[in-house]
């Protein structure tokens, strides 16, 4: 069996994803900017995701990017900063990716005042196409927190199947939160 040859998301420096959406390769100068956005978004963001808790200086900011940067060739992963007529929104990318079994995971999150326009189930639409069609990918989940209606809506919208439930998926500090999970597969996707 011939194995596939994987296209690697780090090569793509800048992705349009709309005329009012960009997509940018996560560098070391994202810092300031990714961390003001999480420390001016502290209850929005800290809600679902387990991260802001731990996010308490630019330092924090930047040892998650060299982090990002550090793997990002072996494992596939790639992360993007999302800016939204030019000004920054928030982060999306691609991790748990795994080359043997075809598949991978998108993440993303958006600054509150950012919500509302599309941004990542569009976002999303575009990194689903590089991924089935460029990367290789047979797979594409998405999980969210239980109760995380925004993110759950952006996998139903974009036509993704809900699995079950991943009890105790995240750890949230002190508490562990249940997962929703939602995939697509290569042979569902419709690109637009």
């Amino acid at each position: 069996m011939k194995s596939p040859g994987f296209f690697t998301p780090f090569k793509m420096q800048s992705i349009v994803v709309t005329n009012e959406i960009l997509l940018e390769r996560l560098n070391p100068n994202d810092a300031p900017v990714i961390f003001y956005a999480i420390d001016q978004n502290r209850d929005f963001l800290g809600r679902w995701l387990p991260f802001v808790c731990t996010t308490s200086s630019v330092n924090d900011s930047g040892s998650f990017i060299q982090t990002v940067m550090k793997y990002r060739e072996e494992s596939l992963n790639e992360v993007y900063t999302i800016w939204y007529k030019g000004s920054f929104a928030g982060l999306i990318g691609y991790h748990n990716t795994d080359r043997v079994n075809e598949k991978t995971e998108l993440g993303y999150w958006l600054t509150e005042e950012m919500t509302g326009h599309g941004i990542i189930a569009k976002s999303c639409h575009e990194l689903i196409g590089i991924a089935f069609e460029k990367m290789g990918m047979n797979r594409v989940t998405i999980r969210c927190a239980v109760g995380n209606v925004p993110s759950e809506n952006v996998a139903i919208r974009l036509g993704f199947t809900f699995e079950g439930i991943e009890k105790d998926g995240e750890r949230h500090g002190d508490q562990f939160f249940d997962l929703k999970v939602f995939s697509l597969l290569k042979k569902e996707w419709e690109p637009a």
